[in-house]
C-alpha cells in the first residue's frame, strides 16, 4: 500500500478513435489461481462507442439502462455490494463478500473516520443498491441518504433497507451526482464508493461533493483513475487509451483522468488535510474472481437473461484485469475536509 500527498496535476485526457488489441489476458483470483480469459480483440466487432462529447444525457440514459438491468444479476451472484473487494497479500483466505465489507472497513479507518466524532449525516453518490450506505448507518447509527440514475437500484435499495429494519436510516432516490438535491452543508460524510469514473465532468463532480459537506465533514472517493502521466507525457500511449476506450464503451464511461487530477479538483475547492493512495494490488484478485462467477451456470444463466447489455459488460471484464496489470488502471482513495 502506498500513500501519497502531494503528486503532479495531469490534465484530464479526451478518448480518441478505439483501435484494435490482440493482447490475451489472464486474471489473478483471490487463491492465487491464474484464469485463462478470450482476447481482447474478439471485442472489436462487439463493443461499440456509446457515446461522444457533448452527449451527455445519452451517457446517462446508458448507465441508467446498464444498471437497471445488470443490477439483478450482480445481486444474485454477489450480494448488495456493487464494488471492488480488499484483498490483502498475505491476509487470511476470506469469501468475496468478506472482502468487500473489508473494503468499506479499511477505507473508513484509512480515512480517519475511527479518529474524529461518528458522522450522523452521509449521502452515498452512487448508491448502487445501497450496500454501504446500511453498512456505514449500522456502524454510525447515522441517517444515510442514497442517489443513483437506476430506478431499478433506488427501489430495490429502498426495498432492502426496509426488510433489514433501516427504513428510517436509509432512504435513496434517483438523482444525478452533479446536481444533487440536497442543500449546502448537509453531510457529516460524502461518500463515493467507484461511481467517480462514471462522472462526465469531473470538476463539477468534485465541487457538488464539496458543496453537500458540512463545515467539518470528510468527503471520501474510491474510484478507477488512469496512471499519473511521468514529466513530458502529453498523455497516454496509443495502446493504453486504446484499452481505456473499450472499457468506457462497454461500462458508460466517460473520459479518465489520474488521482493527480482528482487532488488537484480537491485544492481548487479549497478542501484540506488532502490524503490519497493507490490501492491497485490490494484489489488484484477481484476481477479474476467476478470473471470466475460469471463463467458458473449460474453466472451464465444469468447474464442471458440480463440482455446484451449486460453481456457486453461481462466480455469486457478481462479488460479490467489486464488494465491493472500494465499498471494503467489504478484503484485510488482521495478523502478531505471541509473547514469549519
Amino acid at each position: 500500500m502506498q500513500t501519497q500527498t502531494r503528486a503532479p496535476a495531469a490534465g484530464v485526457r479526451q478518448r480518441p478513435s478505439v483501435h484494435s488489441s490482440r493482447a490475451a489476458s489472464r486474471a489473478p483470483t483471490a487463491a492465487g489461481r491464474r484464469l485463462v480469459v478470450p482476447r481482447v480483440s474478439l471485442l472489436d466487432a462487439i463493443v461499440k462507442p456509446i457515446t461522444t462529447s457533448g452527449q451527455v444525457g445519452d451517457l446517462k440514459q446508458g448507465i441508467a439502462q446498464f444498471y437497471d438491468e445488470s443490477s439483478g444479476l450482480w445481486e444474485e451472484v454477489w450480494g448488495e455490494h456493487m464494488h471492488h473487494g480488499y484483498y490483502p497479500a498475505g491476509g487470511p483466505p476470506k469469501s468475496n463478500q468478506q472482502a468487500q465489507i473489508d473494503m468499506i472497513e479499511e477505507t473508513l479507518k484509512w480515512a480517519g473516520m475511527e479518529e474524529g466524532r461518528p458522522p450522523k449525516t452521509m449521502v452515498d453518490v452512487g448508491c448502487g443498491i445501497g450496500g454501504s450506505s446500511r453498512h456505514i448507518a449500522r456502524k454510525y447509527g447515522c441517517t444515510a441518504k442514497g442517489i443513483t440514475l437506476s430506478p431499478v437500484q433506488a427501489a430495490r435499495a429502498n426495498a432492502i433497507s426496509e426488510k433489514a429494519g433501516l427504513g428510517d436510516k436509509c432512504s435513496f432516490q434517483v438523482a444525478d451526482a452533479l446536481q444533487q438535491p440536497f442543500p449546502d452543508g448537509s453531510f457529516d460524510l460524502v461518500w463515493s464508493l467507484e461511481s467517480g469514473e462514471h462522472m462526465p465532468d469531473k470538476p463539477a463532480f468534485v465541487r457538488e461533493l464539496a458543496r453537500v459537506t458540512a463545515p467539518g465533514g470528510r468527503v471520501i472517493i474510491v474510484t478507477w483513475c488512469h496512471r499519473v502521466l511521468a514529466p513530458g507525457e502529453a498523455g497516454l500511449k496509443p495502446e493504453e487509451q486504446s484499452l481505456l476506450d473499450r472499457i468506457c464503451e462497454a461500462y458508460y464511461l466517460p473520459a479518465w483522468c489520474s488521482i493527480a487530477d482528482y487532488q488537484r479538483l480537491f485544492e481548487a475547492e479549497g478542501l484540506t488535510g488532502i490524503k490519497t493512495t493507490d490501492w491497485s494490488n490490494e484489489v488484484a484478485p477481484f476481477w479474476g474472481e467476478v470473471i470466475r462467477s460469471a463463467l458458473t451456470t449460474k453466472g451464465i444463466a444469468g447474464l442471458f437473461k440480463a440482455g446484451w447489455t449486460t453481456i457486453k459488460g461481462a466480455l469486457v471484464m478481462p479488460l479490467m484485469a489486464q488494465g491493472f496489470r500494465m499498471g494503467l488502471v489504478k484503484f485510488v482513495l482521495i478523502t478531505a475536509q471541509k473547514p469549519e
